[in-house]
């Protein structure tokens, strides 16, 4: 079983930032997250979804998820063994970030041979756009 992370069982040092960071660091978390906003997946089919991970990985990632409670996992007593994953409240309420990533990344990444390579669609000259103070 894996062990949780420090950070998500003690009290959260830093900004609000770093804090809900520390919920979606890792590789996977992000892609596991923005895959079960479709609703209910089963292990292998998000094993599908994502070619790359390693079982390893993707059980550790997912189980990392579940004890922060960003989604549940439900197991079927079958055999062979059926185990579901869905997203808690607390992650559908993660649902704004994920989209606001996944329409970043459709207008500034693209794949050019074979590489993923950034675009920036912003001048790099112009101001930042006003924000809400937040000490971080």
């Amino acid at each position: 079983m894996s062990r949780p992370r420090a950070k998500l069982t003690k009290d959260f040092p830093g900004c609000p930032v770093e804090s809900t960071l520390c919920f979606l660091d890792g590789k996977w978390k992000g892609v596991i997250l923005f895959h079960l906003l479709e609703g209910k997946l089963r292990f292998n089919e998000l094993r599908r979804k994502l070619p790359s991970v390693t079982q390893r990985m993707l059980t550790k990632q997912l189980r990392e998820l579940e004890e922060a409670g960003i989604l549940s996992r439900t197991v079927f007593p079958v055999v062979p063994p059926r185990v579901d994953y869905e997203l808690t409240a607390a992650g559908r309420s993660l649902e704004p970030v994920i989209s606001a990533l996944a329409a970043w990344g459709s207008k500034n990444v693209t794949r050019e041979d074979g590489q993923t390579v950034i675009r920036l669609a912003y001048e790099t000259k112009t101001a930042p756009p006003e924000r809400d103070a937040v000490d971080c």
